[in-house]
């Protein structure tokens, strides 16, 4: 099979990515047209999203796992399946709590079964390149929201939200399915060509060990913090803007500003990392991200607040694969797919934090500036930890308990 072959896997994962978070995030643009047509609450229809954030923690760590086990194909290519039958059922769902089971458990568990599967696949297939690898593969999540999210608003303004649920779900399967069935495992590699800080100690320790070693409970634990800090900003952008004088539609674009920074922070970031070296690369961004969070609590013009979207943006973006990459570089490619899909489950959680964290601070002061605050802290402790990563290994990892 032609080396070349791995950009394929790139552009595969890329669009699974891409497909799989843009229609489980398109259903904010659902949530209107759904509440006015069937008299549900709003509060219920975004308890589904609450829901996928929680089921795709879960699910991203099982489906890790499946996939060192089982392939990336056979995973992917289930989740593909999972991912339409989920949109048609939730199409079709007659109550509130039928909406929430399809579209809230359902939909999180597909859109689980590709990020962590495609981001171990890919590192599998590169030596060189990888973080840029990697960033590619988790670019297709940035570009989700400009893609399936206005097809969504279009389709609904064309029929009606249940004829356009369904019509996702028929082109999840139509794109998602050959997608999958395209995905191949890489030439198999001899000793001497594993990467410089793979060795043989590395590839071969087990996941109970990995998972008590220093490596893994920094990785976490920076993971989560990252996420924590970014997710409360992010979810409460525009309504923030709003609060400092900005109007609806250019709020919005705060936020579309954020987003297209984030693709080219991947790439930034991805190159910088192949270059320079992940770690060093990781905690700049951290701090990076830290400092543009702060700086939020003294913007009020719009040319301000879009100076600082792209800074936020192209930041969290940036970090964000990196983490991949330093769990293939830690633990070896044999259970990539478990420990990533463990760090990506506490990942989730810090995500699922800082929205709530938002509310219960506007609730209690009417404002968000000690939301900014507070996450810049928790930014801040982020770039703390990741300073205390191990070195790489050069030998086996030592437990920590």
């Amino acid at each position: 099979m032609s080396h070349s072959y791995r950009w394929v896997i790139v552009a595969l994962g890329a669009l699974m990515t891409c497909v799989a978070m843009g229609t489980m995030f398109s259903l904010a643009i659902f949530l209107e047209p759904m509440s006015v047509d069937t008299q549900w609450s709003r509060t219920g229809i975004s308890t589904a999203m609450t829901l996928n954030f929680i089921v795709m923690g879960l699910g991203g760590f099982a489906w890790g796992a499946a996939s060192d086990r089982f392939g990336a194909r056979i995973v992917v290519l289930a989740g593909a399946l999972l991912l339409g039958l989920a949109l048609v059922l939730a199409s079709r769902a007659p109550s509130l709590l039928v909406f929430q089971l399809t579209y809230g458990v359902l939909v999180g568990l597909a859109a689980s079964a590709f990020f962590a599967p495609m981001i171990a696949a890919t590192t599998a297939w590169f030596d060189d390149n990888r973080a840029l690898a990697v960033s590619l593969v988790s670019a297709g999540m940035g570009v989700a929201p400009m893609t399936i999210s206005p097809f969504a608003r279009w389709l609904i303004s064309a029929s009606d939200w249940r004829t356009a649920m369904l019509i996702i779900g028929i082109a999840a399967w139509t794109l998602l399915v050959p997608a999958a069935l395209m995905v191949r495992r890489p030439p198999a590699l001899a000793p001497a060509q594993r990467a410089p800080h793979e060795s043989v100690a590395t590839t071969g320790m087990s996941v109970s060990d990995a998972f008590r070693s220093p490596q893994f409970l920094v990785l976490g634990l920076t993971f989560f913090a990252c996420c924590a800090a970014h997710a409360g900003p992010i979810f409460h952008m525009v309504s923030y803007a709003m609060i400092c004088g900005i109007g609806p539609m250019a709020a919005v674009s705060i936020y579309s500003v954020e987003g297209l920074a984030g693709l080219g922070g991947r790439l930034l970031y991805g190159t910088l990392a192949d270059r320079l070296g992940v770690k060093p690369v990781l905690i700049a961004g951290l701090a990076v991200q830290a400092l543009a969070i702060a700086a939020y609590v003294l913007v009020s013009g719009i040319g301000q607040f879009y100076a600082l979207a792209i800074i936020f943006g192209s930041a969290y973006g940036g970090v964000m694969p990196l983490y991949a990459v330093l769990a293939r570089e830690y633990f070896g490619q044999r259970i990539l797919g478990t420990v990533f899909g463990a760090v990506t489950m506490l990942s989730s959680l810090g995500m699922a934090f800082g929205p709530l964290a938002g509310g219960l601070i506007f609730d209690a002061f009417g404002g968000y500036s000690w939301l900014f605050l507070g996450s810049a802290v928790v930014g801040l402790a982020a770039v703390a930890v990741a300073f205390t990563f191990p070195p790489l290994p050069g030998h086996r990892l030592r437990p920590a308990l």
